[in-house]
This record gives C-alpha cells, structure tokens and sequence, in this order.
C-alpha cells in the first residue's frame, strides 16, 4: 500500500512538476523556530552546491520569502495552451514563489484550507519553474488539517523538520514527523535550529535552549540529524534585510554550518533516489 502511494505520488510529481527532480517540504511542528529562515538559506546553499534550485513560499497565511529574499514584484504572466502561465520570480540564483507577490502586503488572506490547498496547486501547474534539481516548500507551520491537506497535495520527494533544542519545540517536531509518517512521505532528517550562541567578546559557548535535543529526537524516531545552526543576530538580520546570511556571508562559521546541512540533505535524497530506481529494475 506504501509504495503504491508513493509511485502514485512520483506520478503526480512527473505530470505536474516534469522538470523538476526532487521536491523538498521544510516543516516544523510549531512556528517560531525558524523554518522560513532555514527554508531561504538551504535553499541558498543547494545552490551554491551546484543545483539549480526554486523556493516555493506555501505559508499562505504568513508569506515572508518576498521579505527575506529582498524581492517585490508580480510574476509575469503568459498564455501557453489556452491556459494562462506564470514565470516565477528570481533573484539570488533561485527561482520564486508565494502568495505575497501576489496580493498587497498589509491585506490579510482570509480563506479557508481547500482555497489555501488550491492556491498552492496553481503554484505548481501554473508556474513555468523549468528545470530544476530541487524545489523547496515552505511549509505553514503546525500539523493541522491545512497542514496535511497540503502534504497530501504537493508531490514530494521527503520533508525535513526544523526543531529547536527545548523540549516544547521537540514534542511538536515529533508530531511533524508522524504527519508525513501517516501520508507515506521520507522524512529525510531533522535540522536543529537556534542551537547554540557564541558569544563573540569571549568566544563562549551557550546552550540557549538546552543542548542535544535534535539529536536525540533524531535517534529516537530513527531519522538522520541533519546538522545544528547556532543563533546568530547576522542571520536574523539577514532575513529583515533581503540579504540572506549564506549568500551575504558565506564564508562565517553559520553559513558554512547551513551548507554542510544541504550537502548531507542532497546525499540523503540521492540515496533515496538511487534505492528507488534499484527497486524498479529489480521488479521489471
């Protein structure tokens, strides 16, 4: 039954997305850990990886790419087989997405989750990505009906959760995981954000949150941990400012921790991809 799902799911992805390799759902169980923030900077770092790379802002109820890309703008519109098209927006060297390039910033969206659902579907069939090696979602946060109506819309290849270390973070990252467990998805690991602070007059390390949270959550649910980001006010300004932190600073020690993440991600996914491709000569 899982595998029939998940070859209906790589059907679905092949007719919607044909150009598109792998898709990717940035999660969390609860907003305020950072999942935007980690969306935007792996995102950036699979590029700087070699990939080409889109970012799809799904949080329609709280749409913050514009903003931390640096980007405003309305997707250009094009008419392709009767039926209109839209090119997604760029800058950075990853191709955009969301909600808030489409309407105007102090206009709350006010729908109800079959209209959010349907949103994203046109952001997928009505957006010409072209040819991609990854597109990232970022997802809303929580693991609500919107929640698992979009993970069960969106053709994915697997989802990341985003966690902080404090156990009120890792009790809802838990329940992130079990949401993608119930709808057949490959959670490909847990990424611990906010997890530690250096201070930078004496070079001190602080557990903030507390420590080993993500890992032991990782080794508890039997998924991969991915790697930690500390806290660093240079990524948080990088975010108000349309300068993501891997992109402006990408040689500090956070950026170079967020790249070693996408790299361990991209292994993670060509893995996965090469074991399914074996299963499929194995069964013909």
């Amino acid at each position: 039954m899982a595998n029939d799902l998940q070859n209906q799911i790589g059907n679905l992805q092949t007719t919607i997305l044909p150009n598109v390799k792998h898709t990717i759902a940035v999660a969390s169980g609860k907003g305020g850990v950072g999942k935007s923030t980690v969306s935007v900077n792996l995102a950036l770092a699979l590029s700087k990886l070699g990939y080409k790379v889109g970012l799809l802002d799904a949080d329609i109820y709280g749409p913050s790419i514009p903003l931390m890309m640096g980007i405003t703008g309305k997707p250009k519109i094009y008419q392709e087989q009767n039926t209109n098209k839209m090119l997604p927006l760029e800058n950075y060297g990853l191709k955009l997405m969301s909600i808030g390039f489409l309407i105007d910033d102090d206009n709350p969206v006010i729908w109800r989750g079959p209209m959010a659902s349907g949103a994203i579907k046109q952001f997928m069939s009505d957006v010409n990505w072209g040819e991609l090696d990854y597109l990232i979602y970022d997802l809303p946060p929580g693991t609500g009906d919107i929640q698992l109506t979009l993970v069960q819309t969106i053709p994915l290849s697997g989802a990341i959760i985003v966690t902080t270390p404090q156990e009120v973070s890792l009790i809802d990252a838990r329940k992130g995981l079990k949401m993608f467990e119930k709808v057949n998805v490959p959670v490909f690991g847990i990424v611990e954000n906010m997890s530690y602070f250096i201070a930078p007059d004496t070079g001190n390390k602080y557990d903030i949150f507390g420590s080993g949270g993500g890992e032991k959550l990782s080794a508890e649910l039997n998924t991969t941990f991915l790697g930690g980001i500390p806290i660093d006010p240079r990524i948080r300004e990088g975010g108000d400012n349309g300068k993501p932190i891997v992109h402006d600073l990408p040689d500090i020690a956070e950026s170079k921790s967020i790249i070693k993440i996408a790299k361990k991600l991209s292994e993670a996914v060509e893995s996965k991809s090469s074991d399914n491709t074996d299963k499929i000569e194995i069964e013909l």
